[in-house]
């Protein structure tokens, strides 16, 4: 264990620097963590919630599955991780834990990818259900037609009559639209948007240039419903007219032995990168240098690094369909949203066509993205949890970054030349 914690707070006890109304023991279930292969998004957002309660004197614990070369307990940045079990048997054991534990916390954080941990049957604590999206297109893909239609009868039928009774966040409108039909009730599903960490600077240009030949770059978990293949096929679409362009693809996963041999097949894995996990300034340069950003997934909560591209004016071609794409891609205004594969590759040339444009959305979309910070989405997360055991409000402001660094030189990039902006 690489460090022990303190012992678990008690409800009611005083909050940091005075704060009225106390702190809460926290306790945020996920089916695997950011260190784990297959993390991605998800797992992000967890973990920015899990370490800003900390700060806002919360007492933390991270529960989630365990993977090879992982500690089965550690503390990191003051929030306790514990790794047990694998991809199935994370949740049985979860349940056994809380069943033993039914006091051990205020309130319990169950992140439901598709498959929830039905914390509510096994706790007396509060529970609040994380969904960043629905699956119902990904069951099948994954499981098969007929463990498909099972897991989305689970998802979509019993979980809402399981949950009934908590609080829904989620990170986008789009997925609200989606909860509240299935028959959830409006009142219940907050919104809370995930904040962005990239450096925010039109230095950008120079620290980290684009490249000098059109160059794409996806980024996520390489699984089936995250269709890298459709990059990899405009990619080959663009040969005739760009037989320079590359792409990047930056993440790992078991599908990716498929993509290599698909682009064997498409004649371009001579200008494919596997990048594989990268660090985080690694994973920011490469989104920098690119020129366009492709979202080709299936399914989107919010889409993460549709932000995180945007923050280097780097405009995204996603697919309207995806849901919350609606919202971290402005079609038109920071990238362009299409409805069908040829949609997609059109989309893809135009940007690559028309720099003035490409330009242009690069811009604003690094406007937008300053608009959204990770101190912002703890506030608004730590609020709902205030509101559910009954603390009183936070009655001084949550501690925003420093001046000088990313959010706040949002201000400054607003003033900015669109070509600066955009490192063109």
């Amino acid at each position: 264990m690489a460090q022990r914690g303190a012992a678990f707070g008690q409800p009611g006890r005083p909050g940091p620097a005075g704060e009225p109304g106390g702190s809460l023991r926290v306790l945020l279930l996920n089916w695997r963590d950011s260190g784990h292969p297959e993390g991605g998004g998800a797992e992000s957002f967890l973990e920015r919630m899990a370490s800003g309660l900390h700060r806002l004197g919360h007492d933390v614990t991270v529960r989630c599955a365990w993977s090879p070369g992982a500690a089965t307990d550690e503390v990191i940045d003051g929030v306790r991780y514990t790794r047990r079990g694998g991809r199935f048997s994370v949740y049985p054991r979860t349940a056994g834990c809380l069943a033993r534990h039914r006091r051990r916390y205020d309130v319990v954080v169950d992140v439901q990818n598709g498959f929830p941990f039905w914390t509510p049957l096994f706790t007396r604590a509060r529970v609040v259900n994380v969904t960043h999206h629905l699956h119902r297109e990904q069951w099948q893909v994954i499981f098969g037609p007929l463990l498909g239609r099972v897991g989305w009868w689970l998802e979509s039928r019993v979980a809402p009559l399981v949950y009934g009774r908590c609080r829904y966040v989620t990170v986008s409108g789009a997925t609200r639209d989606d909860l509240i039909g299935l028959g959830i009730p409006a009142e219940r599903v907050r919104v809370v948007y995930s904040g962005v960490d990239a450096p925010i600077l039109p230095v950008d240009a120079d620290t980290w240039p684009r490249s000098a030949a059109p160059s794409l770059v996806v980024l996520g978990r390489l699984v089936p419903h995250k269709r890298v293949e459709l990059a990899l096929t405009t990619l080959a679409e663009l040969a005739d007219t760009y037989p320079e362009a590359s792409l990047t693809i930056i993440g790992h996963g078991y599908w990716e032995p498929t993509l290599r041999a698909l682009a064997d097949r498409l004649g371009v894995a001579d200008r494919v990168t596997f990048a594989g996990f990268v660090d985080d300034v690694t994973k920011h340069q490469l989104l920098a240098q690119a020129w366009l950003h492709v979202l080709p997934s299936v399914k989107e909560g919010w889409g993460l690094v549709v932000i995180e591209s945007a923050a280097h004016g780097t405009p995204t071609v996603a697919f309207r369909s995806a849901g919350g794409t609606q919202e971290s891609v402005l079609d038109g205004e920071t990238g362009l949203l299409v409805d069908d594969e040829a949609g997609f590759v059109a989309a893809t040339r135009r940007l690559i066509e028309d720099e003035a444009l490409r330009v242009r959305l690069g811009h604003q979309a690094r406007v937008h993205a300053a608009k959204f910070s990770w101190p912002a989405a703890v506030e608004v997360f730590e609020a709902e949890l205030r509101e559910i055991t009954g603390l009183p409000r936070r009655v001084r402001p949550v501690p925003q970054p420093r001046p000088g660094t990313d959010a706040a030189r949002a201000a400054e990039v607003l003033e900015a030349e669109p070509t600066a902006a955009a490192g063109q």
